[in-house]
């Protein structure tokens, strides 16, 4: 069952689609910045960005911030919010229950297929990041004093070894990796109440947006912490010299909850549901 539905996966042209567009914007800041050697001031702009011009192996983990705050995510959602409710809107998910084909190893089958992609896109964003940024920016020996945000500049002086970034890379893409897992439940928990694969992908994007704002209120201050949004962007904090862990350890936490609470609603609503498409 599981590898019908992977091979279904990288058999849909919508897929290669979603990763070439998901990693075209990255790639095109990357030739930016080389043609025009202009990157933006220390703490401002994506993360890294201010980095990549002296050492474009950096362009790896700043290819991730880019997509995070909406690309990605809009990426995952689709493929999860497609997973169920696409079945039922093409008419073939009673036919796939009719089979002896239970429904709890359905929903392992489409949730494995969402994990390959979300492991995929990830893995790819910083794989081709890395790639582009040493063609166009080269790569030279990083200083942990290199500028992250305004509210964070080291002024140790020490260096990070190419074994370090190349450490704190792999970690920044699984964090990222399991940041992602909290949207894909979130989609295909709603794929599991529709028929629409377009409304299973706008309700999760939708909760993601609002989660974003709120984070801007001042009003929502002690919601914060429980934002599923809120510790998206703590992988920054593994470049920091020492790393700061708090933030990131959080953030895991967080995305842990969301997936167990969203899964285990997908399971209890699907293993229920009267299925009639």
């Amino acid at each position: 069952m599981i590898r019908v539905e992977l091979r279904k996966l990288a058999l849909r042209p919508r897929t290669w689609l979603t990763l070439l567009l998901l990693n075209l914007l990255p790639t095109v800041v990357a030739v930016l910045l080389a043609v025009t050697d202009l990157g933006p001031r220390p703490g401002t702009g994506p993360a890294f960005l201010s980095a990549v011009l002296s050492n474009g192996s950096l362009f790896s983990v700043a290819a991730l911030a880019i997509v995070l705050p909406l690309f990605l995510p809009i990426a995952v959602a689709v493929i999860a919010g497609d997973s169920i409710a696409g079945e039922a809107q093409g008419g073939t998910l009673r036919y796939l229950l009719a089979r002896p084909v239970g429904r709890t190893r359905l929903l392992v089958a489409k949730l494995v297929v969402v994990l390959v992609f979300t492991f995929t896109a990830v893995a790819l964003v910083a794989g081709i990041g890395f790639l582009v940024g040493i063609l166009t920016l080269g790569g030279r020996p990083v200083t942990a004093s290199t500028s992250i945000s305004t509210s964070i500049i080291s002024v140790s002086g020490s260096l990070l070894s190419p074994g370090q970034i190349a450490l704190r890379v792999v970690v920044s893409v699984g964090y990222v990796a399991l940041s992602m897992l909290g949207v894909a439940a979130l989609a295909l928990l709603l794929s599991t109440f529709t028929d629409s694969p377009l409304a299973a992908t706008l309700g999760a994007i939708a909760f993601l947006i609002g989660s974003s704002l709120l984070l801007t209120l001042d009003a929502a201050r002690a919601l914060q912490p429980y934002l599923p949004t809120r510790y998206w962007l703590s992988f920054i904090d593994l470049f920091r010299d020492p790393i700061l862990w708090r933030d990131v350890e959080r953030g895991a936490l967080l995305q842990l909850v969301y997936v167990v609470v969203f899964l285990g609603a997908a399971w209890a609503n699907f293993s229920t549901k009267d299925v009639t498409s």
